[in-house]
């Protein structure tokens, strides 16, 4: 593996746990961002499991940073030794200048895949438009990659100009916003950040809560728009296996 994305992964992890308010509790988000069971982690630390839970916890001092860059480094052997998808997905977040609290994942296909092949992963409750198409299979249209984003984080902190960063090295892609309530938010910052992407994905919506407006103006600006109710945590995983 690249051992440039690594090194700069770690300074990022280990300058935010270090300027932390709460040094424990951000350790922890790491860990569980990584997938790594408190157990894991003291085993490849060597230590005992309430040794990592108190750090976590506060019930310890604050680490120093010989702790910290321990901690980290771990975290980032033990994503190595599963095939470091991890590194990879924070490694593209942090190069396109955001952090893991906007964006949850920013992916670039080797190869553009049919829409309906990206909507296979993210099990979609049901396609509300398929854009100018209006194709709910939207078998002609294509995605070049995907951007997943938590939309009140990405509303209340990117301006106009970040927001289309969000769109990676092509429009040609798929936005999926995750903690919407309704989808008006997003949907109306779209149209700030113009031209719009190919398809928008809201997350963790019903149909019946979506905004009522919301198909018009998907139909409009002629992007495909869906909604889905699959776990975030499914939902990252079923994308990690696109090309």
């Amino acid at each position: 593996m690249d051992r440039i994305p690594r090194r700069e992964l770690a300074e990022h992890i280990a300058g935010e746990v270090t300027m932390s308010d709460d040094p424990g509790a951000t350790l922890r988000k790491w860990r569980t961002e990584f997938d790594v069971t408190g157990a894991q982690l003291a085993d490849a630390l060597d230590v005992s499991p309430s040794v990592v839970s108190d750090y976590e916890s506060g019930r310890r001092d604050s680490p120093g940073i010989g702790v910290v860059r321990r901690f980290v480094e771990s975290l980032l052997d033990i994503d190595e030794s599963r095939g470091g998808d991890r590194i990879r997905q924070f490694a593209r977040v942090l190069s396109a200048g955001f952090d893991s609290e906007i964006v949850h994942d920013l992916r670039e296909y080797s190869a553009t895949i049919p829409l309906r092949r990206f909507y296979d992963a993210v099990e979609p409750v049901a396609v509300i438009t398929g854009g100018d198409d209006e194709g709910s299979g939207d078998d002609s249209r294509t995605v070049a990659g995907h951007t997943v984003i938590n939309s009140i984080q990405a509303i209340s902190r990117l301006s106009s100009e970040e927001f289309y960063r969000l769109y990676g090295q092509s429009t040609n892609r798929a936005l999926v916003f995750t903690g919407v309530t309704s989808g008006e938010g997003p949907l109306v910052a779209l149209r700030v950040a113009t031209p719009t992407p190919t398809a928008v994905v809201l997350h963790g919506l019903s149909p019946d809560e979506l905004w009522e407006y919301a198909p018009q103006l998907a139909r409009t600006d002629g992007y495909s728009l869906a909604v889905t109710e699959q776990p975030l945590k499914e939902m990252l995983a079923a994308l990690r296996d696109l090309p």
